[in-house]
């Protein structure tokens, strides 16, 4: 028997766990990090602290699991999109706070906001890589956040850095190889892979030029990793990279056999962990011949926010969705990464804002339940008390667009906003269940409004393989069913889908070492397709009703009023604008 761990750094922990290779979860161990924001919209991490972190977390799954080290033959990694500024001659920490004091805050964190004006000025010169990250960067990007730290470092302190993303900064920690990821790389950093765009380097000397960048042009593009060029400098997701460092070894307890696979960000770890699970309704021996098989399958990665990745065959422009992103998960397939700023912050901020708040807390803590619990219990409650057929019509007049924390996709608007249509002066608990239900109904509806406009630039997409939190919210399953219209696939390890997917990436990595070099850019997808579906389980399915059911109805026409709600408040702002001379976008 092998065995596998995958690590996965989320943006408040460090999670780590030890598979068997039929998938199954041994132990797991996690272990808090922090983040500092000495100023508003700048956050940053410690790769020391993160780094420890790490090695806690493996060593503790492995000497928790009793497995014997010389059979940990593969390790994965995923961490969140975050940039790790390091010393070029050194490798020690840079200090890249707000102040530049503590050099131990060495990673500017994707929720990161400081680089506004350069944002606007990179999306200013329209290179042609933009169009492969949506049209726009986005300011969680990594490329606005160097460019502001040469605005704002001595330049010879910004000469002496060389810029990681956080996942290959774990890979690199683990083997001592300074290998790259074409997932942080292309997502993130505006990386264009051989033939994309005539590119021949992966980096572009022009583009880097025209964002007044031409320090990381210098010496082959070294500061960033190198160019694509270079045999095997960039590799997809779970390729390997090597084995473990003695270091890492003996920090860890890992046998020094152990294969080191290329790192992805985490989000994306999300689509391993469970797009390969069988359910009832398939025939489990059907699936593993062929990456094509993944095709249509969209994961819905949720937290704090949700992220929505689908692969194609071919390159899929998408307005307002980021990508396509051709390498970053097999080689020759392009991927699609949606998303949602706020679903769970949507949840938690209508449930801790609300005049009845803390009468929730009391009631749900009676019960022994949580928060969500209760509430979709009082709505059910509600309903029968009301004689409703669908607990849609308690909300039928209240209509509710969620997006506190701008548009990520399909708007791409930082600037949009909430808004509430027919609120009363109700305070009670049964009000803070209807809009907590119409919170519910955002992101399912949300949700739909991304497919539909992915569907209608050429995707196809016949399911959603959900993760996180949220899979347990049985009212929120049934709403994002019946809005899309698609089965919801939930899988097994709901909370652990995404650091189980980073432990599929150590047999990915184990699996095309021991090909004998046989392993080709041709074969890498299929590879990996096969082990995710011999180690995914199978998941449960949540089928929408049939189209003339009330509650389908009710969310159509409300479906309506929602793009109604979006994009009539960006009128509103545009009409104010012009009326100030601010020539509103």
């Amino acid at each position: 028997m092998s065995f596998y761990v995958g690590v996965d750094v989320g943006s408040g922990s460090a999670r780590a766990c030890i598979v068997d290779q039929k998938g199954v979860i041994i132990s797991m161990y996690e272990e808090a990090i922090d983040k500092e924001e000495l100023k508003t919209g700048y956050v940053t991490q410690s790769s020391r602290q993160i780094w420890d972190a790490v090695c806690l977390c493996v060593r503790t799954v492995v000497q928790k699991s009793d497995v014997p080290r010389d059979r940990i033959m593969g390790i994965g990694f995923d961490a969140t999109c975050s940039l790790v500024v390091l010393d070029a001659n050194t490798y020690e920490e840079v200090a890249v706070g707000s102040n530049f004091e503590n050099k131990e805050q060495n990673i500017i964190m994707w929720m990161d906001h400081r680089a506004v004006k350069e944002t606007i000025d990179i999306n200013n010169t329209d290179d042609k890589c933009l169009k492969y990250v949506g049209g726009n960067m986005s300011i969680e990007m990594e490329m606005p956040k160097i460019k502001w730290l040469k605005n704002n470092m001595t330049q010879e302190r910004f000469e002496n850095c060389i810029f990681l993303d956080l996942p290959d900064f774990l890979t690199w920690k683990a083997t001592g190889v300074e290998k790259r990821s074409y997932c942080s790389a292309v997502c993130k950093q505006g990386f264009l892979p051989q033939g994309v765009e005539n590119s021949k380097n992966g980096w572009s000397k022009e583009f880097l030029e025209r964002i007044d960048l031409p320090e990381l042009a210098k010496d082959n593009f070294l500061k960033l990793g190198g160019s694509d060029n270079e045999k095997s400098n960039f590799l997809s997701a779970g390729q390997c990279i090597g084995t473990v460092t003695d270091v890492f070894s003996k920090e860890t307890l890992i046998g020094k056999n152990c294969a080191v696979g290329s790192g992805i960000i985490d989000a994306y770890a999300g689509w391993i962990g469970t797009v390969g699970a069988s359910t009832r309704c398939q025939d489990s021996d059907t699936l593993g011949k062929s990456i094509n098989e993944s095709i249509g399958r969209l994961a819905a990665v949720a937290g704090t926010s949700t992220c929505h990745i689908a692969l194609s065959k071919d390159p899929i422009f998408v307005n307002g969705v980021w990508g396509p992103y051709r390498d970053v998960m097999v080689p020759h397939y392009w991927c699609a990464e949606g998303g949602q700023s706020c679903t769970g912050a949507l949840l938690a901020h209508v449930l801790t804002t609300h005049p009845s708040a803390q009468l929730l807390t009391k009631l749900a803590n009676e019960k022994e339940v949580s928060k969500f619990t209760f509430l979709n219990s009082h709505i059910n409650k509600m309903m029968q008390e009301r004689k409703l057929d669908t607990p849609l019509m308690l909300t039928k007049d209240f209509f509710l667009y969620g997006d506190y924390h701008g548009n990520r996709s399909p708007i791409a608007d930082p600037n949009m906003r909430a808004t509430v249509i027919g609120q009363s002066m109700d305070t009670s608990i049964d009000d803070l269940a209807i809009t907590y239900l119409a919170a519910c109904e955002f992101i399912a509806q949300q949700t739909k409004h991304i497919i539909q406009t992915m569907v209608s630039s050429g995707h196809k997409i016949s399911s959603i393989y959900m993760s996180g939190g949220q899979c347990r919210n049985d009212l929120l399953m049934m709403l994002m069913a019946n809005c899309t219209g698609l089965p919801i696939i939930i899988p097994k390890y709901i909370d652990s889908a995404v650091v189980f997917g980073s432990a599929i990436l150590g047999a990915m990595a184990d699996a095309s070492r021991h090909q004998n070099g046989t392993t080709t850019k041709d074969n890498v997808g299929d590879t990996l397709w096969s082990t995710m579906v011999k180690m995914t389980p199978e998941g449960s399915s949540v089928f929408p009703f049939d189209e003339n059911n009330i509650t389908r109805k009710l969310l159509q026409v409300k479906y309506k009023i929602f793009i109604d709600m979006a994009y009539r408040q960006r009128e509103y702002r545009n009409m104010v604008d012009f009326a100030l001379g601010l020539n509103g976008a």
